[in-house]
């Protein structure tokens, strides 16, 4: 199995090219088409003070912003992929919320990437939420955190827990496990469940050896941590660089929110993820 066509948020910040570089990585890695997409939307105006002339003045300022950050993410993107066949890249670009807009897009696309911390909380307007895009996209979604050297795959962890969102998770990932040195898959449960536990990673196992993986189960105690950090620490021990997690979600006050595994594991900038829903 192969991706065939990866799309990403593209930003002009330096904090964001470790996003790109990793995207067009992948995309010769998988001989893949790589689309990037500029999106940024202009924030609505808190309250209506009545001076109609200094709000236009204020929207029209906003737009030049976004329209000057706007070409300089397509000149990060043209100059990530120079030398790329026009037939194997694309960009597209718009004044619009940009996690909708990448979800949609998605639609061309076998695997989504976007950026990890640091977290500057400028909310919908010009970041894309992991939790919103995951929900909605209906794509696998490879997280790439601030922290980490260039993406290597060679040793995964696969967070099992027996959902429809783990299995999901197990399939999206499936180009990358089948290339990989080794596959850890792990699930976190209390010692009375440890034993149901062992004969579904067993399972797993015996799923990705049949498809050339080599893998093997591990299932851990939650202990005196969340079971996030518990399988942070098994991704570290086992010298993974790469998380595969199926992740659910429920909507609060009209946000989509992730569990707590989730939520732990997006908290790092030092692991990859890849997320499934």
């Amino acid at each position: 199995m192969t991706y065939a066509s990866i799309i990403t948020h593209v930003q002009s910040e330096a904090e964001a090219a470790p996003r790109l570089a990793c995207a067009a990585a992948l995309a010769r890695r998988f001989g893949a088409r790589l689309i990037g997409l500029g999106a940024e939307m202009i924030p609505p105006l808190a309250f209506d003070n009545g001076f109609y002339s200094v709000d236009a003045e204020w929207v029209t300022s906003m737009r030049q912003t976004i329209e000057e950050q706007l070409v300089a993410a397509h000149e990060a993107f043209k100059r990530e992929t120079a030398g790329v066949a026009d037939a194997d890249k694309a960009w597209l670009s718009g004044i619009d919320s940009p996690t909708p807009t990448l979800a949609a897009a998605s639609r061309a696309a076998d695997l989504i990437v976007i950026g990890g911390g640091p977290r500057r909380q400028q909310g919908p307007y010009r970041d894309v939420n992991p939790a919103e895009l995951t929900i909605q996209a209906g794509r696998p979604v490879l997280v790439v955190p601030a922290n980490a050297k260039p993406l290597s795959a060679g040793k995964i962890v696969l967070a099992w827990k027996d959902t429809r969102e783990a299995r999901r998770a197990l399939s999206d990932a499936m180009p990358f496990l089948e290339a990989s040195e080794g596959v850890l898959v792990v699930e976190v449960c209390e010692s009375e469940n440890a034993e149901d536990a062992q004969i579904r990673t067993g399972d797993v196992v015996e799923a990705l050896s049949r498809r050339g993986a080599k893998a093997e189960a591990k299932v851990i105690a939650p202990g005196h941590e969340p079971p996030g950090v518990r399988l942070l620490d098994a991704a570290t021990a086992f010298g993974a660089d790469l998380i595969v997690l199926g992740c659910y979600g429920h909507s609060r006050l009209g946000e989509w929110v992730f569990g707590g595994v989730t939520r732990d594991v997006l908290a790092q900038d030092d692991i990859y993820l890849l997320l499934s829903h």
